[in-house]
């Protein structure tokens, strides 16, 4: 199988770190006789030879040695070669590798797919799984593969194969629209008894994606029973419940993922292909989160989480479910509903009540130990005050008096409102004790001075002065704390007064926008900060986001920033400048010479574009009043529209639902015609 290796010149081809001289290493190593050295090369093929997809001239290299490797019975895991050379093969999204070599490696799977034929009916039921794939994309003419996936659903008896074998018929559809009606028939075959549920689930779920006029009028009725069915086939324990209760790091990442990893596919595939119909979604995780199986509650939690970031939903029914999750002993199940609900900020207040009773009956979980690092909030606990539910303050209180004070616990203050001001004398007294010198200071305070200043304390400005003389004598640069300590002196404004000396000596340092807006805000007067931003806006050389930031502080300023305006129309203007650079700068023109008409183009264009523009937009819509309305459509269509602003039922980005409903917020909060149309 490795015949020829040695005539390869490997030093001269390339993977992503460079050499592959290591490769012939990495192939023996698939087919040694010790699994860790097995899983050790299968790891080294992906994470060089097929990093990130990439389809590289030594990953070419390797597809017949894989080949070989696939289909010499006496080498294990070969499951894991299928896998790759499939993933190898799919050049759908190639990673940004190079085409050609993409394309070439697809050749020779092509050339070689009778190897997969073969390997369709292997005495190894994981590479009988993981070939239907390799069928369906290599194999031709599709009349053949057809032939050949009905014969192997036929005589299968392995469940997890036979779910493999309905995922390939939906993606038998998918690449040959021209021969899928008799896969679709097969589909809606498999769909019904008497196959057993799982097979039955697995077909439903590829319906919803490739013919959804075939599915039942009962659907999630039908689906519910099935998942019940199926999880009565095979009695299980809960998620995690060999080690219930404890919060370190390694547990939690061991627990956070799928127990059930198969019913999560088939769940996911199902919610995925349901898409916007959000109510049968909805009654679907009613269904799951009811469950008596705790796994599939479990996979329940993490499917509602793809749905709350991707719609606009209240699901108010399912978010208290989750919360009564939280009295699970099971510890995947706990963890996953704490790390949604946290993830919900506001829209996790039907599940208050839970998060409550759990913080206070479990003291525990109010501050999470890490195996390394600074102790942080507890999930439960952070979830609760990002509900702004005011019985999270006392709960603080208690944390803030104890032994162990998180440093992040200041970020979770500003969702409390008025209710946590009987946290400020606290919060007050540990910004007065950060050292000025040694690490983490900005980690220390800046969490202290945001909370602060949401709270309005000014009685501890002289606190937040400490820190800002600190940050500009010690021994080293501290922009970070010289930038947090300055917004905290800008939310006082008048009150801060005292600062004005010291805020002025700052003006030249890298918190110079940050600087110049508190200087601006406790005293009302743009000629000393004109200069700076003005200098920040202009700066082509300069950080790109420190210009953003300079033309929003100047569009805070209106009027009293008219100097500004040839700056801010050269930078709206300018074709080459990132869209969000452009938008804001535009934005700034209107607010401050009410001019909107030359950029109006620019602005809507920015909307459709690229949606993190759009909260920029809406606050500058918002703040005109009624003299924003040439963009007031754009705000109704906005609360009009179901779907989140950044969708991404992946959650690449845990504050998006947050942003989203701040997007919202800020739409509703424009004048009626607006708000209403």
């Amino acid at each position: 199988m490795f015949r020829g290796i040695d005539e390869v010149d490997w030093a001269s081809l390339r993977h992503a770190y460079g050499s592959a001289e290591d490769v012939p290493g990495l192939l023996r190593g698939l087919a040694s006789a010790d699994p860790a050295e097995r899983e050790s090369a299968l790891d080294g093929m992906y994470g060089a030879v097929h990093h990130q997809g990439g389809v590289y001239d030594a990953t070419l290299a390797c597809v017949p040695f894989l080949l070989a490797l696939a289909v010499r019975e006496e080498v294990r895991d070969r499951a894991g070669v299928v896998e790759l050379l499939v993933s190898i093969g799919d050049i759908a999204d190639d990673g940004g590798a190079s085409e050609e070599n993409a394309a070439r490696a697809r050749a020779v799977l092509l050339a070689g797919a009778e190897v997969f034929v073969r390997l369709a009916g292997d005495t190894d039921a994981g590479v009988r799984r993981a070939v239907p794939g390799a069928l369906v994309r290599f194999l031709g003419p599709p009349e053949r593969v057809l032939a050949l996936l009905r014969e192997r659903i036929a005589v299968e008896r392995d469940d997890r194969v036979l779910l493999a074998l309905a995922a390939s018929l939906g993606l038998f559809v998918e690449r040959h629209p021209g021969h899928a009606s008799e896969a679709v028939d097969l589909l809606a075959e498999l769909s019904a008894p008497p196959y057993g549920p799982g097979l039955r689930l697995a077909a439903l779920g590829q319906l919803a994606r490739c013919a959804p006029g075939l599915l039942p009028a009962n659907l999630v009725p039908s689906v519910v029973r099935l998942l019940r069915d199926r999880s009565g086939l095979h009695p299980r324990t809960g998620p995690g419940s060999d080690r219930p209760g404890t919060d370190t790091l390694a547990d939690r990442l061991r627990r956070l993922r799928p127990s059930d990893e198969e019913g999560s596919q088939l769940m996911r595939t199902l919610h995925t292909a349901l898409g916007s119909r959000v109510t049968d979604r909805i009654a679907l995780l009613r269904g799951q989160l009811t469950s008596p199986d705790p796994l599939d509650r479990c996979n329940a939690v993490w499917m509602s989480a793809g749905l709350f970031r991707e719609w606009r939903t209240s699901g108010a029914e399912p978010v208290a479910l989750i919360g009564a999750q939280l009295g699970a002993e099971e510890g995947r199940l706990h963890d996953a509903a704490v790390a949604v609900l946290s993830e919900l900020f506001e829209l996790a207040g039907p599940a208050a009540d839970h998060l409550h009773a759990l913080v206070t009956r479990r003291p525990e979980f109010r501050v999470r130990h890490g195996e390394r690092g600074a102790p942080t909030l507890g999930g439960p606990l952070k979830a609760l005050a990002r509900t702004g539910d005011p019985r999270a303050t006392p709960v603080l209180a208690e944390v803030l008096a104890g032994p162990v004070v998180p440093d992040d616990l200041g970020h979770a203050i500003p969702h409390l409102g008025p209710a946590a001001l009987p946290l400020a004398p606290a919060l007050r007294r540990r910004l007065a004790r950060v050292p000025l010198d040694g690490p983490g200071v900005y980690e220390r305070a800046a969490p202290l001075l945001s909370a602060l200043a949401a709270l309005g304390d000014t009685e501890s400005i002289p606190a937040v002065l400490r820190l800002l003389r600190g940050a500009q004598d010690g021994p080293r640069s501290r922009e970070g704390v010289i930038r947090a300590a300055a917004r905290a002196l800008g939310a006082f404004g008048s009150a801060a007064y005292e600062a004005i000396p010291d805020l002025r000596r700052l003006l030249a340092t890298d918190g110079s926008v940050a600087v110049a807006e508190a200087l601006w805000s406790i005293t009302g007067e743009p000629d000393a900060v004109l200069p700076v931003l003005l200098g920040e806006l202009t700066d082509t050389d300069g950080d790109r986001h420190r210009r953003a930031a300079a033309a929003d502080a100047l569009a805070r300023l209106g009027p009293a920033a008219r100097p500004a305006l040839p700056g801010l129309r050269r930078t709206a203007g300018s074709g080459s400048g990132a869209v969000r650079q452009r938008a804001t700068a535009a934005c700034a023109v209107w607010r401050i010479a009410g001019e909107p008409e030359q950029f109006l183009p620019l602005l809507r264009s920015a909307w459709a574009e690229d949606p993190r523009t759009r909260t920029t937009v809406a606050g500058c819509v918002a703040a005109l009043g009624p003299a924003g309305a040439p963009l007031h459509d754009l705000l109704r269509a906005e609360l009009a529209s179901p779907r989140r602003h950044r969708a991404d039922a992946r959650g690449y980005g845990s504050h998006d639902i947050h942003e989203d409903e701040g997007l919202l917020r800020l739409c509703r909060g424009a004048p009626a015609g607006a708000g209403h149309g």
